[in-house]
């Protein structure tokens, strides 16, 4: 009998693609996603006999082996054998053998190849058949990223666009995110990312090893995320300075991102800030298999030295003094969550994990932060791997205020010691509305299970032992703060004082509001005001005063008085960041001695509209308009619209908008033809050297062609 072989594959790609959810990938291999069977038809040079079987090996890594679990070898069985690699004849004619293979729950994702020989008398080499793609699989049950939800699947690991909130506690705002994780490249790139990873570089037979858990591999993708301990994805910059790359707030999604990156050779692209980082994040784990979400904190808290508390050192203006400040209190900060089960703490913290790929603080001396269970964050086990404490900070840090005098003294200024961790959102399941899950972190602020939870963790973070020996912390000139005297409040003042804008804080126009002040007591006061504006960046960190007033006023008993401010576009419009912020103060001195600061953030806000001009359908052309009005008492030209969308279009699209008179409202229509069905995001962009981007999308529901 001549020798038999296997002489070609049927890898049964639109079959298993629709089993297995991963039909969207554009990749030449099969992708598929482990403890899930899939079919292949093998073509046989001639019939099997009875004693004949195949044999398979599929490997991954180098220097696969068995023992790492790299490498498994399987023949066909008839029946299907636990929680193994195994294969099983599913149907058989005259030189075809149809065969499911099963994969482990646990298997060790990425590339895969596979090969076969059949068992004869005679020795044969292995013939290979070709590569396949193994992911992570939320459809499982036996996986550990297993999500039971099919709706939080469908948007948290097939969904390729999404919402970042961005903005300020009182107005928050929607941007739209293309994850682009279907489009062309991005899972060879993202699997790139695991082997430029300084872990592959040390070992890549232990690093591959690794890659069944997704612990190993969130954490090392939030390292590589970011460039600062390898030649990782996005290079951060917070200084308001983007020469020689592009603003983090011109891109529009990840695929530009991921795909300059690995055009240009693993060199890290300039530039990003939190919410680049984490949409970036979110793209490379869906793209894996892993259900991700992105989360915007607001007031969320920097906190260097991990004593639970933002320091802020002010002037008698209520200016940061900037020298002396270490700890921050960003408008917002945005970091990813992740759906797992911890193997490694227990099923009590199973669930969404904390990752923050945004380089902030070093985690085993390396820039990278999580997963940190959102469990463990609530109820203050801040002692449990991965960098609870700094997470735990960022929503529940108190936020200290501290005037600094001439003499080198500094004293305690009442302010809001609660406004940190506010509003924590992301997007809802299957529509655009922002849902808070603020509960999820922690108990509501002020309760007696917050207080609990809080103290617990002081004990954990700080080890007080029961003799209550008490712990110093260093802070920045050589300072040193007790733990007792972070928990102790500043003397609440007699009076009250809010900012409250007269008209909507557009862009390009004055800026109207007032400091109104209110008399609690009976008895008259006499207040001194000291008022200070500036432009700042998202991290609060100010560029440029732009205010600089004082004013006394007298307040009879339990009087209300408004202090009337206008800021003129002339004032702010040179030094305005393209974070559009700016932030006011009021330091109050009242009689007695009393001190009371007053802050207040402001977005600057601005239109842009976008109508689809009829149904949309796949392979076939549709209008959008979009209305934009020039925001500005000036004439403006070289405007742009950038448009981006997965499905919608190829690329980006740039549109020259013709030259706009003082506030003129003027429409410009184009031609989408959408590649594929389903709700899609377009994304445009009126871009202008006269001020910020002024940025919009739409959800655009496609139909499939009739």
């Amino acid at each position: 009998m001549a020798g038999i072989r296997v002489t070609e594959v049927d890898w049964q790609s639109l079959k298993n693609g629709v089993a297995h959810h991963t039909q969207e990938y554009p990749c030449p291999e099969l992708v598929v996603r482990r403890g899930h069977t899939f079919t292949l038809v093998l073509e046989l040079s001639r019939p099997l006999e009875d004693q004949e079987t195949i044999i398979f090996t599929v490997e991954t890594g180098p220097q696969a082996s068995k023992d790492r679990h790299t490498k498994a070898v399987f023949q066909i069985s008839e029946l299907e054998v636990g929680k193994t690699w195994a294969a099983v004849k599913e149907a058989e004619t005259e030189n075809t053998v149809t065969v499911s293979i099963s994969s482990p729950p646990n298997a060790v994702i990425g590339r895969y190849l596979m090969s076969t020989r059949v068992s004869s008398r005679r020795k044969q080499n292995d013939r290979k058949l070709g590569e396949f793609v193994l992911l992570f699989n939320p459809w499982c049950p036996e996986d550990d990223v297993f999500l039971a939800s099919e709706e939080e699947r469908q948007e948290y690991v097939l969904n390729d666009s999404g919402i970042i909130f961005r903005g300020v506690e009182k107005h928050i705002q929607a941007q739209g995110w293309n994850y682009g994780q279907f489009e062309e490249d991005i899972l060879n790139i993202c699997l790139s990312i695991l082997d430029r990873s300084p872990l592959y570089q040390d070992d890549p037979a232990i690093d591959v090893s690794c890659r069944h858990d997704p612990i190993y591999v969130t954490r090392a993708i939030s390292a590589m995320v970011n460039s600062n301990n390898d030649r990782g994805v996005v290079q951060g910059q917070w200084q308001g300075k983007y020469g020689g790359g592009t603003s983090p707030l011109h891109w529009r999604g990840s695929v530009a991102i991921l795909h300059k990156w690995f055009k240009g050779r693993f060199k890290p692209v300039k530039y990003g800030q939190c919410w680049v980082f984490a949409g970036v994040m979110c793209t490379v784990l869906r793209c894996l298999g892993i259900a991700t979400r992105v989360v915007s904190n607001f007031n969320s808290a920097h906190d260097t030295d991990r004593n639970l508390s933002v320091d802020k050192y002010v002037d008698s203006f209520g200016r940061t003094l900037e020298d002396l400040t270490e700890d921050s209190m960003w408008n917002f900060h945005v970091w990813n969550e992740s759906w797992f089960a911890r193997q490694d703490l227990g099923p009590s913290y199973n669930g969404w994990q904390v990752l923050d790929a945004t380089p902030q603080e070093e985690s085993e001396g390396v820039f990278r932060c999580g997963p940190a269970s959102v469990t463990a964050i609530r109820e203050g086990d801040v002692h449990l791997a991965h960098d609870g404490p700094f997470v735990f900070a960022e929503v529940n840090a108190d936020y200290v205020t501290w005037l600094w005098h001439e003499d080198e003294s500094r004293e305690r200024v009442y302010s809001d010691t609660k406004k940190i961790g506010r509003c924590i959102s992301t997007k809802a399941v299957g529509s655009d509305s922002r849902v808070d899950i603020t509960s999820f972190y922690k108990y509501p602020e002020g309760s007696r299970k917050e207080r609990q939870v809080y103290r617990k963790a002081v004990r954990k973070l700080f080890s007080v032992e029961a003799s209550g020996r008490r712990s110093r912390v260093r802070r920045a000139g050589g300072r040193g703060l007790w733990r007792e005297d972070l928990l102790e409040p500043a003397t609440k003042p007699s009076i009250t004082g809010k900012f409250k804008m007269l008209e909507p804080p557009m862009l390009g126009h004055d800026l109207r509001l007032a400091l109104c002040l209110a008399n609690l007591t009976s008895r008259a006061q006499r207040v001194r005001v000291n008022l200070s504006g500036a432009t700042i960046l998202y991290t609060r960190r100010p560029v440029a005063e732009i205010l600089h007033e004082s004013h006394t006023v007298r307040l009879g008993p339990e009087e209300e008085k408004k202090i009337p401010i206008t800021i003129a576009y002339s004032q702010y419009k040179e030094d305005l960041t393209e974070d559009k912020k700016i932030l006011l103060a009021a330091m109050c001195f009242v009689t007695k001695g009393e001190k009371l600061l007053v802050e207040k953030d402001i977005t600057l806000e601005d239109v842009i509209t976008i109508k689809v001009l009829g149904p949309a359908m796949v392979g076939v052309a549709v209008v959008v308009k979009v209305t934009v009005v020039n925001p500005l008492l000036e004439t403006v030209e070289d405007c742009m619209l950038m448009v981006e969308g997965s499905g919608l279009l190829q690329g980006q699209l740039s549109i020259d908008v013709p030259s706009l008179e003082p506030q003129e409202r003027a429409s410009v229509q184009f031609n989408i033809t959408p590649s594929k069905s389903g709700p899609r995001q377009l994304q445009v962009d009126l871009v202008s050297p006269y001020f910020p981007d002024i940025k919009g999308f739409v959800i655009i529901h496609v139909a499939t062609a009739k």
